[in-house]
């Protein structure tokens, strides 16, 4: 049967197989993602408020609302905080979670509820979390700073200081990435023939030696991977800060998510048009990123 044949019977039964199959997931990207993204452009170029969602008559106001969050005094000191929160959490996440991979991959008595242990943290709700290290941290009562007094030390304000805040909570949020770090480097450890490391041990390469010219090699695309994820869903945390500080004192712990949630239920008047503005200020950051990388591994399969 020619080409021109079979064009003209239509789809083949494969054909409609492949639509069939396909399709679920079609319709599961476009009501979860396409829809809500579109929905989120429309909202930064429509001046809304609870007036206009009710009544459906939003102004059309073009990038004003992205002129407005530009030139608001918040942005740099968000866009300065969001990058401090996301860098200094996702480069302790990464070692720390490294090094334990690392300490466990061994093998010893123990290792399997140890390993279960650090899981805890991932495994607590976040609210209950974050009220924990809230709580521990707190001026008045908090365990740190008793055990801190019971060795003469000041007592810090590591929640209602402009200076610690933000510290505090990024401290808090390491915590609560090391075991998402520290299964999946496992993970990638387990998949390194250990083989090679005899053959380096035979070669006279030490423990470092080994670290440094086996494991992080060939760790490293499991090592993107775990950094691209970690990247999006640090820019994203706003309730770990929230609870903590609600991106106080000032905004000192304020970033570029926390801003964006407060603007649209925060306290005050709802202001939904620059809180869907910097939400895509913060997608367009993590795209930059999400590209980078696919260029990065196109580059290593080629190599």
């Amino acid at each position: 049967m020619t080409t021109l044949e079979a064009r003209r019977r239509g789809p083949s039964a494969t054909q409609w197989a492949a639509v069939g199959f396909a399709a679920p997931l079609l319709v599961y990207l476009i009501l979860f993602y396409a829809f809500p993204l579109w929905r989120n452009v429309d909202l930064s170029v429509h001046d809304y408020t609870i007036r206009a969602f009710v009544q459906g008559n939003a102004e059309f106001v073009g990038f004003e609302k992205y002129a407005e969050v530009f030139s608001s005094a918040t942005f740099p000191v968000a866009l300065w905080n969001t990058a401090f929160f996301t860098v200094v959490s996702i480069a302790f996440q990464y070692v720390i979670g490294l090094a334990l991979a690392v300490f466990f991959r061994s093998g010893f008595r123990l290792s399997g509820l140890l390993r279960a242990m650090f899981l805890v943290p991932w495994l607590l709700p976040l609210i209950v979390s974050s009220s924990t290290w809230a709580w521990m941290l707190s001026s008045e009562n908090g365990i740190v700073n008793t055990v801190l007094g019971a060795f003469g030390a000041p007592q810090i304000n590591w929640l209602t200081s402009p200076d610690t805040a933000l510290v505090a909570v990024t401290v808090a949020n390491i915590w609560l990435g090391i075991p998402f770090n520290l299964v999946i480097l496992y993970s990638g450890l387990q998949n390194i023939p250990g083989e090679v490391y005899e053959a380096a041990s035979l070669d006279g390469a030490g423990p470092w030696k080994q670290f440094w010219s086996i494991t992080v090699p060939l760790l490293r695309p499991v090592s993107a991977i775990t950094l691209l994820l970690g990247l999006v869903y640090t820019l994203k945390v706003v309730d770990v800060i929230w609870i903590m500080t609600t991106g106080g004192p000032g905004n000192s712990t304020t970033t570029l998510a926390v801003w964006s949630y407060r603007e649209a239920f925060g306290t005050g008047q709802p202001d939904f048009s620059p809180a869907a503005a910097v939400g895509n200020v913060l997608i367009l950051i993590a795209l930059v990123f999400g590209v980078l990388h696919l260029q990065l591994q196109r580059r290593q399969e080629v190599s």
